[in-house]
């Protein structure tokens, strides 16, 4: 019979990058036993090198134990998961030699599988990383090695911890917010043909202009500069996505694309501006201003738009928790996110003024807590250019 393995990893990394170390361990499946584990810094490096680092070392050490056996990996990292499952494409530079690290490991196997699991589930790994990334704090990339072999007691849980978990570290200021966030960074497409006058942009596939193009290559060397960027989402519409395959090129980060963060369906005010569509429909103008349940005619309502966003926000910290993601979109999904971690009623997204190509910054804590950094950050668009006039918000974008 096939002996069966179960291997649990994680990894983490302290400023991403930072200090980092992963945690790995392996158990019989059927009786739980702890059969070993190991806790090693990794020196400076990502979230997702950490984590990759800890499944490479997993798998090599199930192989070592048990040739041939049968695995199954349990991981918090969605983005692990899916990649070594075959449903994400691997695009960033340094997780191909991971995931091929990976696969090698697993070849000494036999049938490896892919679990995700919640965190609150992979508390041994996550303890072990701890360690790793402790050790890989006061070291700077040395040492922080430990392995060994346990038994689980009872029925199979793992043994009790020898002293104190690290204390999580607090966030900024006044929140109590504990942990590692998942940052997310806000970037609003470039220039649009409708910018300069102010007019409805929804659906319409429209393209950036020369201003656009310009924009979005300012913004991507301010995010290559600001370094740390693991993931790129964005919104399927060509001036997002032209944007987003900006900053693609200057940080090397993969880029997905999600539906979800479209900008909302103006409907019949699509291309005008917004006195034009006041003057031919002035009780859905007065009702759309005042009620974020009302749509414009044959288009989307504020609170329709939220529902198909929060979702999106929601899978993109999932998906990669601890890390630095950034998300380009346009005005209404952006003022969503910012309102959710406001947690601001929705008349409060009308008092929200968000420039072409502008950055904002959300750390969010696994509290569910989000804490807003910058909002509106426009300084590398600084001397602005005579053709951006004054930055003008299109209605939508």
């Amino acid at each position: 019979m096939t002996r069966k393995l179960v291997v649990e990893a994680d990894g983490g990394s302290r400023g991403n990058p930072g200090p980092a170390g992963y945690g790995a361990l392996v158990r019989d499946a059927q009786t739980g036993e702890l059969l070993t584990e190991i806790a090693e810094s990794v020196g400076r490096a990502t979230n997702n090198v950490a984590e990759y680092s800890g499944l490479v070392a997993g798998l090599r050490a199930a192989a070592d134990l048990a040739p041939g056996a049968d695995v199954e990996v349990r991981m918090d990292s969605k983005l692990v998961v899916e990649q070594m499952s075959g449903r994400w494409q691997i695009k960033h530079p340094d997780m191909r030699p991971l995931a091929a690290a990976a696969r090698d490991a697993a070849g000494r196997l036999g049938r490896v599988t892919y679990t995700w699991v919640p965190r609150a589930q992979n508390s041994h790994a996550d303890r072990l990383a701890n360690e790793a990334m402790d050790a890989a704090q006061q070291d700077r990339g040395g040492g922080g090695d430990r392995r060994g072999t346990g038994r689980a007691e009872g029925n199979g849980s793992p043994p009790a911890a020898t002293g104190p978990a690290p204390a999580p570290q607090p966030g900024p200021g006044w929140t109590a917010a504990r942990g590692t966030p998942t940052t997310t960074v806000l970037l609003r497409h470039g220039e649009t043909p409708l910018s300069p006058e102010r007019r409805f942009a929804g659906r319409a596939d429209i393209p950036l202009t020369a201003a656009g193009v310009r924009q979005a290559e300012a913004a991507a060397r301010r995010l290559a500069a600001r370094g740390g960027i693991d993931a790129i989402v964005t919104s399927p519409l060509r001036r997002a996505r032209l944007t987003a395959d900006a900053v693609a090129a200057a940080t090397g980060a993969p880029v997905t694309v999600d539906d979800a963060w479209m900008e909302m369906d103006f409907g019949e005010w699509e291309g005008l501006s917004y006195a034009e569509a006041a003057e031919r429909w002035p009780d859905q103008m007065a009702a759309w201003m005042k009620d974020s349940a009302v749509p414009p005619p044959g288009g989307e309502s504020l609170t329709a738009c939220g529902r198909r966003v929060l979702p999106a926000l929601g899978r993109v910290l999932d998906a990669q928790q601890g890390a630095t993601v950034v998300v380009v979109s346009h005005v209404t999904p952006m003022k969503i996110a910012l309102r959710q971690a406001l947690l601001a009623p929705p008349p409060a997204m009308r008092r929200m003024h968000l420039d072409v190509a502008c950055l904002c910054e959300i750390d969010w804590y696994d509290e569910g807590l989000g804490v807003v950094r910058t909002f509106n950050d426009t300084g590398h668009l600084q001397p602005r250019e005579p053709a951006l006039s004054a930055y003008a918000e299109e209605r939508g974008g």
